[in-house]
């Protein structure tokens, strides 16, 4: 028996929560701010310090409940009801930025507002205003036991008057400052403060601007309280905004309420656009815009812009003053028409009338002779007011009414056609006459309308239900003729779905009663009738029974479905739904009783299905418009999908012809009532086999089959596919081969004995060697064979294996200053940027105004080029230089881009004059530009590599590590079975098996053994690294022991401790060649334990001082433990330590450039070419992980980081200069920027993760990460590839996968160019807050000295070359570094 508390306080947070829950038990204890039972809640009986009703809790208010972020330590006033003695002290703490004391005055709190320092850190980048809340600590305590909300508002902000005045703050608008403030004292003088939305100078709504393009127009604006710009400030501008570029035009102040753009040309881009509407604003004093409440507008219009014809001219709006120039045929201004006032029409004129009216389409061209038919006309000039077309429409002789709703000036007449019974024409074209019908004010129709007389003959199908819904088709000719159509059967109206000359389809209503029912047709006017056609309603279908009651979640079981009148519906159809699943599937109907339908599908359902069976929520039918049967209450039930095993663990099953295969699984036949049972099919490939069917299993058995085929089961809508299988043949040897061998046998037969006649006099020993090659070749063959079978395997293997084992947990990213320092300076550990350089006080005043002339733009950029104009200055002299000035311009970001920038806009000029390939831009570090360019991606990207691109990569690393661990690697060539790259393969059969050690933690023996699986074949060391990696799994390299520190102990029992390493007095020797020892040297068995024990305290050591004898004397008795005959001891060769000078080491292969090597080693090198496949199978193995990485790479928003502003930024520089130097070739761009970004920072990083994480990267991972790197290189080049039997193997292993990936660079930077550009304010805050962030990550004064030494180096030739420049002399640039030199 064990006690429940009845009450759940604590999941209350606040007092209104904990009151309001209605739970007696709980109530709140105030100054503790927690809900609780009142026994455990301090002094609960003292007045007011714990409340059981809502109107208890504390209620606080605050004056003022605002101050400006201006205001610094304003006093507060705060009244609390509802609280105990507060005789402790309270203290007042603005959320957690920062905290007051509070002093209680008579029932009242006071305390002071943040100072402006801390407001700052509060409000930046909160917009006009930041509400946070005030709340009351207790000092008693330490509790805040109430808050309220408090204001910060930020006047600054608002950079127009009428934002400024209108915000519900007292905030004030200085007219001369153009400026918002709270202190109305910041304004200049007291006629400038605006506290009014009255009082702001604004534009007002006058009437809309309307500026034809290429006149010199002036444009007068309406305005309010406009400002007298006051001594040294500018004068008013209108600055129109045309098409995304800014246009500035002079303006003249009248007065306070009227201002004028003066006279100037407009023009915009585009013959297609008639009016366009720009945006207008107006400035004074360079950047004081004047508020325009109402978004006045200015229209630039084209009077001939899509106004090619007379009548779209004259329509144009009056206010654009454009009329139709006869002579020219052309619309136009009056002013730009030939002189003559006649050719000129203007719409203004009543009298205007356009000539040559033209018809190009009509629409219906065919149409009933009773008339009715609404006529469609279009074409040009036709009319500019309905009253001059009102009469002139004609059919031959038949009038047609035009009708006035439908008219468009100019474009389109819609008429109705008279009755044209009376007349005999039977086609007839169309005529338009404006006003009168002289020659050139007539159109005739270019095709004639034609009268028919339409008629139907039958309908499909004559019969449907009475609920209606029945699709049916009416058959005739001429069905679509004239404008209009309506079809009824009886008085109802058949709802119209489509028409052609032969047809019409329409979906019957519901009908009265049942019976025939006539039909009838109207086109237009005309009654179409034919008493033969009738539609036959019949009494709605019911369903009566559905057989069996039951199916599987994947439906598509047979059912029988018994009812009524089913065959009067065309296209049954049965639904099912079951929670969120539903689905229907076709019915076929036999007779007026049956039909049949398959089970629909609910398998897709959130929700599961008992064993028992699980009724659906709803069965029914989709019969037409019968709607009583979309829910029929039958007794359905769906029963759970059946459950197979798969063939075998790795998904391929190996059987004779003669073997039964056997399908293991559940729920194989539902215990559902009634004898009805699912009916299974096996297929073998493509043929089904006889089935033998059982509670839990399938035998299947098949005809004559060969070979591997997929093996799929299907039962209703299920289907599933457990494996494949391999029927193998029982005769090893077919016919052809048996008669083969016999004849090649036969052959052999007969040569060798020509060959013993001819050599019968020759010695046994030639025999022996003919024996011995032959079993070699054998030997060879077999090996051979059983390499391409293992590598085949390999290839099967699952690689989930892999990617279960890898956690991204804890990814060891270096911090920023280290991963900078080894991308800047590979290779130097502790370089002089990172340490604070002690100087005389002469030097550092020389070297702080060496750093300002640095910041002279020009001074830099002379500087570096010319250190690059000097043939000593060496390739890794401006790798260094480049990574110094990045060094030391680290908090300067926005002026090192734009030097930047001016390099690299220098060497893309310098490239091209040089008549070199434009590709070969940026392929090489032959300049400081590109050197910069790299650490400026290496600065700007850290923050994306943390976020998003470092998980791919490090997974890639830690896959490729893992997988070639799980093979042997060699100790000495670093060569591994498993690898990517061809030159680090082990091109030999290494025979190894996997050993599972338990490994003890010194530092607690109590703790749980670490199981580490290491192969027998491992040296010493390789199993002290694998060991390491897994007691300090997920520690930074640097932080864990190293594994020459560490000892290596095997224990057996408690006492027996032996000491393993890779070279002592066991160690074998032979011929010269000494082997590194293995746990297969020492024995080491499966289960065995190890200890890994610092080298000083190792209970074991056998030391250097220590004699030989003694030392071996302890190994043998150690040894002496081994019960198997063929011990360690009995195999071990005794040699002696002065024999081992001259030895050559080995581990796994011998280096194949001795010439002692064994014939066997030359004969396993004979085929090495067969172990390249093992390339395939370790690249499949971690092929998911470099495409997750290159995915990660080539994606514009990926694991929800967005690209970062850098990218884009370059990227559309390069763009900028290819637009510049005209080059269009899209190869050159997609170079460039290849060569720019993938290949210059990111090959890099791919090829060392150990600039970014603190990881070690061993050899072979280095080669592997190499191919991977080549890979990523050749997917960004834009020059194809081709392969052959000669191409190298990396090239060739990701050969089909090259081209999916270009698509992804394609993509990547199309994606790019497509993003709209970072304005140069986005750009100037990003780089500015990079430099805020690592501002003093480096020393800029040691920098600086690392640089000034180029600068004494070549003196003389900089102080000539800021002597012959003009710029720099105007700059006095060469006096200013004579100071410092």
């Amino acid at each position: 028996v064990s006690r429940l508390p009845v009450e759940s306080c604590e999941q209350y947070s606040s007092c209104n929560e904990c009151l309001g829950s209605g739970d007696p038990h709980c109530g709140w204890c105030v100054l503790h701010n927690l809900c609780t039972r009142k026994d455990r809640c301090e002094r609960a009986d003292e007045l007011q310090r714990f409340a059981f009703r809502m109107e208890q809790c504390v209620r606080l208010t605050v004056h003022p409940n605002n101050i400006s972020v201006t205001m610094s330590e304003v006093q507060l006033m705060l009244q609390a009801q509802n609280v105990p003695s507060l005789s402790a002290g309270v203290n007042c703490s603005f959320e957690d930025y920062t905290e007051t004391e509070g002093h209680i005055i008579g029932g009242r709190i006071y305390c002071l507002s943040p100072t402006t320092h801390e407001i700052a850190h509060i409000t930046r980048n909160q917009g006009d205003k930041r509400v946070m809340k005030l709340y009351l600590k207790s000092k008693e305590t330490g509790k805040k036991f109430t808050n309220v909300d408090f204001v910060f508002y930020n006047c600054s902000v608002h950079q127009s008057c009428l934002s400024c005045v209108n915000g519900s703050f007292p905030c004030h608008w200085c007219k001369y400052r153009h400026m918002c403030t709270h202190n109305v004292n910041d304004c200049s003088f007291h006629e400038g403060r605006v506290n009014m939305s009255e009082e702001c100078p604004q534009i007002l709504s006058s009437t809309q601007i309307y500026i034809p393009v290429g006149v010199m127009k002036p444009v007068t604006l309406l305005a309010q309280n406009l400002p007298q710009p006051q001594s040294g400030q500018r004068n008013y501008e209108c600055i129109f905004h045309i098409q995304g570029k800014e246009y500035s035009v002079t303006a003249l102040r009248f007065n306070s309420t009227s201002i004028q753009c003066q006279k100037t040309l407009y023009d915009y881009e585009g013959s297609d656009i008639s009016d366009l509407p720009v945006d207008l604003s107006v400035v004074w004093n360079g950047d004081f815009v004047i508020d325009n409440p109402h978004k006045i507008k200015a229209h630039l219009y084209k009077c001939y812009a899509l106004r090619d014809s007379c009548g779209m001219c004259l329509k144009a709006d009056s206010r654009f003053d454009c009329g139709w120039c006869v002579q020219e045929k052309k619309c136009s201004l009056k002013q730009e028409c030939a002189p003559l006032e006649s050719t000129w029409m203007h719409p203004s004129a009543d009298n205007s009338r356009c000539t040559h009216p033209k018809i190009t389409k009509l629409f219906p061209e065919t149409g009933p002779r009773q008339g009715g038919t609404r006529l469609t006309i279009t074409g040009e000039n036709l009319g500019l007011q309905f009253r001059d077309i009102q009469s002139g429409v004609k059919l031959g002789k038949v009038p047609c009414i035009p009708i006035e709703e439908e008219y468009i000036s100019a474009e389109r007449i819609v008429c109705q056609l008279n009755d044209a019974t009376g007349y005999r024409v039977q086609d007839a074209q169309v005529e338009v006459c404006v006003r009168d019908c002289l020659a050139d004010y007539r159109a005739l129709s270019p095709r004639a309308f034609t009268f028919v007389t339409p008629f139907f003959t039958r309908m499909q199908p004559s019969q449907g239900p009475l609920s209606g819904g029945t699709r049916i088709t009416i058959e005739g000719n001429h069905l679509n003729a004239g404008s209009s159509v309506a079809v009824n059967i009886g008085r109802h109206p058949c709802h119209f779905k489509k028409r052609s000359s032969k047809e019409i389809v329409c979906v019957t209503p519901a009908g009265v009663t049942p019976g025939s029912t006539p039909v009838m047709v109207d086109i237009d006017a005309a009654e179409l009738r034919n008493p033969e056609v009738k539609f036959n309603y019949t009494e709605d279908p019911t369903i009566l029974r559905i057989e069996p009651e039951w199916s599987i979640a994947s439906g598509g079981t047979l059912l029988t479905i018994s009812g009524t009148n089913l065959a009067t519906i065309k296209e049954p159809k049965i639904r099912a739904k079951y929670g969120t699943a539903e689905s229907l599937h076709n019915c076929t109907v036999y007779n007026n009783s049956v039909m049949v339908c398959l089970a629909p599908s609910v398998a897709h359902s959130e929700r599961g299905f008992a064993e028992t069976g699980s009724g659906p929520d709803e069965i029914g039918f989709y019969m037409d418009n019968v709607h009583a049967l979309m829910v029929v209450n039958e007794s359905f039930s769906y029963y759970p999908d059946p459950v197979f095993e798969p063939l075998s663990p790795t998904g391929i099953l190996e059987l004779k012809p003669t073997s039964p295969m056997i399908l293991k699984g559940r729920n194989l036949f539902p215990a559902a009532p009634g004898s009805s049972r699912l009916n299974y099919t096996v297929l073998i490939g493509e043929t089904p086999c006889v089935l033998t069917l059982s509670e839990t299993q399938l035998l299947c058995e098949w005809p004559n089959l060969t070979g591997q085929h997929k093996v799929t089961i299907r039962v209703g809508g299920f289907e599933y596919t457990p494996g494949s299988l391999h029927i193998y043949s029982d005769s090893l040897l077919t016919l052809p081969a048996i008669v083969g061998i016999g004849g090649g046998g036969g052959l052999l037969l007969l040569v060798i004995i020509a060959v013993l006649i001819a050599y019968k006099r020759k010695s046994r020993d030639a025999d022996r060697t003919l024996r011995r090659l032959q079993l070699q070749m054998d030997n060879l063959e077999s090996r051979v064979a059983l390499e391409c079978k293992e590598a085949f395997a390999e290839l099967q293997t699952d690689i989930h294996e892999l990617t279960q084992e890898l956690d991204g947990a804890g990814i060891p990213f270096l911090d920023y200053r280290t991963y900078a320092m080894r991308v800047l300076f590979p290779g130097i550990e502790d370089h002089p940027v990172l340490k604070e350089m002690e100087v005389q006080a002469n030097v550092e005043k020389a070297l702080t105004l060496f750093g300002q002339l640095l910041t002279k733009r020009h001074f830099l950029l002379t500087f570096i080029r010319t250190l690059e104009a000097q043939r000593s200055f060496s390739m890794r002299d401006r790798g260094n230089v480049a990574s110094l000035i990045m060094t030391a311009l680290q908090g300067e970001m926005e002026y090192a881009t734009g030097v930047l920038k001016q390099l690299l806009s220098d060497l893309i000029d310098k490239n091209l004059e040089s008549k070199n390939h434009p590709k070969l831009l940026l392929r090489r570090t032959e300049s400081v530009a590109e050197k910069m360019l790299t650490n400026w991606f290496t600065f700007l990207l850290y923050k994306f590599l943390k976020e998003c691109a470092g998980e791919p990569l490090f997974m890639l690393y830690c896959a490729i590590k893992q997988q070639m661990e799980k093979g042997p690697i060699d100790a000495i060539t670093g060569e591994a079975r498993y690898s990517l790259s061809e030159d680090k393969l082990i091109r030999q059969q290494i025979d190894y098996k996997t050993l599972t050690l338990h490994c003890v933690n010194l530092e607690n023996e109590t703790a749980p053994e670490v199981t580490v699986k290491c192969l027998n074949c491992d040296t010493v060391t390789q199993v002290k690294e694998k060991l390491l990696d897994a007691v300090y799994k997920g520690s930074p390299y640097s932080q864990r022991p190293k594994a020459g520190d560490m000892e290596m102990e095997w224990r057996q029992g408690r006492m027996a401790r032996i000491i393993l390493q890779d070279e002592d007095v066991t160690t074998k020797i032979d011929n010269d060649w000494k082997r590194l020892n293995t746990l297969a040297h020492y024995q080491v068995i499966d289960g065995s334990v190890i200890a890994l024990v610092p080298k000083q305290n190792s209970a074991y050591h056998i030391s250097n001082s220590s004699t030989f004898t003694k030392s071996l004397s302890k190994y043998e008795s150690m040894l002496r433990t081994a019960s198997s005959p063929d011990s360690l001891r009995s195999r071990t060769p005794m040699i002696t330590p002065d024999l081992e000078s001259g030895t050559k080491l080995w581990h796994l292969v011998k280096n194949h450039d001795h010439s002692d090597q064994r014939e066997g080693d030359r004969g396993s090198k004979m085929v090495s070419e067969i172990y390249l496949t093992r390339l395939l199978a370790t690249k499949g193995t971690l092929q998911k992980f470099v495409d997750d990485l290159f995915e990660t790479i080539f994606s514009t928003a990926h694991r929800g980081s967005a690209l970062p502003l850098a990218i884009k930024y370059m990227f559309d520089f390069l763009d900028e200069q290819a637009d510049k130097h005209q080059i269009t070739d899209a190869d050159v761009r997609h170079t460039w920027k290849s060569n720019c970004l993938p290949l210059r920072f990111w090959v890099n990083v791919i090829k060392n993760p150990q600039f970014v994480f603190d990881i070690h990267k061993n050899s072979i991972t280095d080669a592997c990460l190499s191919v991977v790197a080549q890979t990523f290189m050749d997917s960004c080049s834009t020059s194809e590839h081709k392969l052959g039997k000669d191409s190298p193997s990396n090239k060739l292993l990701y050969a089909k996968d090259i081209p999916s990936y270009k698509n992804w660079v394609e993509r990547y930077y199309s994606d790019i160019s497509r993003m709209p550009a970072i304005s140069d304010q986005d750009m100037s805050a990003y780089l500015a807050e990079q430099s805020r962030l690592h501002l003093n990550q480096f020393n800029s004064m040691s920098a600086l000295h690392e640089i000034y030494s180029y600068i004494i180096k070549y003196k003389d030739e900089i102080l000539s070359a800021l002597q012959k420049d003009e710029q720099a002399r105007r700059q006095r640039l060469r006096s200013k570094l004579e100071q410092v030199v």
